[in-house]
């Protein structure tokens, strides 16, 4: 049985606040969990029901595990139906980001992205398209939210998220900074080259006042039907589609 300490710092981590207090983050699900044990992070502790006992896999002696009831893990999921296993992992301290970093390669860069569900989605197109940084504003949803977590279905495993000063960052980029806007030069016809960051901008807002002013390149997804705007999400994943389509 859980003590009442373990269920008080482990449900707090449901918040940035705690999670940057404690170092630690949520990852629940066999297969999450699982990508997070064979990945760079570390994972600190496992708690897991009897039931998915049979369908976790050996877990490392170098990794805190123990067995709980059911309504134990109830308490300390952030899931309405919870998926048998929980893991508190350790968030991890990525090297500042350099000119040499963005060279040779496709960034997106996330201008206060709210939604956890874009952001978790995002990550996961992003390691299909096998870009392995993503950059946000330091205003955007925290990585480690739980539904990041869960949205990205294991790929914040291998996908390094980075937080900074994106208007800063576009301002002294070495690289061209492109623009998801809604009046720029078609996706189609934008000579990308072979590097550069692909801005996007805010889920209501757009891209923001300051970093626009830095954006060297405007590009447009085309539109042919009467919606007015696209899921930061989907844009994201045709940007990563036609970049990777130009690649081959």
């Amino acid at each position: 049985m859980l003590s009442k300490p373990q269920i008080r710092i482990i449900t707090s981590l449901q918040h940035k606040k705690f999670r940057r207090e404690h170092g630690l983050f949520i990852v629940e699900g066999i297969k999450s969990v699982t990508e997070f044990i064979h990945s760079d992070y570390h994972v600190v502790h496992i708690f897991y029901t009897s039931q998915a006992a049979t369908k976790l896999i050996k877990i490392p002696q170098n990794i805190k595990s123990e067995e709980v009831g059911e309504d134990d893990l109830q308490r300390i999921s952030t899931l309405k139906t919870p998926q048998g296993v929980l893991a508190l992992v350790q968030i991890p301290l990525f090297p500042t980001l350099t000119e040499d970093m963005l060279s040779n390669a496709f960034h997106l860069v996330l201008d206060d992205i709210q939604d956890p569900g874009n952001l978790g989605t995002i990550i996961r197109t992003a390691e299909w398209f096998g870009l392995q940084r993503i950059i946000c504003s330091n205003g955007s949803v925290d990585a480690y939210n739980p539904k990041v977590v869960q949205a990205s279905m294991g790929s914040l495993s291998r996908v390094q998220v980075h937080y900074t000063d994106i208007t800063t960052l576009a301002h002294k980029a070495s690289v061209p900074v492109f623009g998801a806007v809604l009046n720029g030069t078609p996706i189609y016809e934008t000579d990308f080259g072979t590097e550069g960051l692909i801005i996007l901008g805010n889920e209501g807002k757009g891209i923001s006042e300051p970093v626009l002013a830095h954006i060297q390149q405007a590009v447009t997804i085309p539109k042919i039907g009467r919606a007015e705007s696209l899921n930061v999400a989907i844009s994201a994943a045709l940007f990563c589609a036609e970049l990777a389509r130009r690649k081959k």
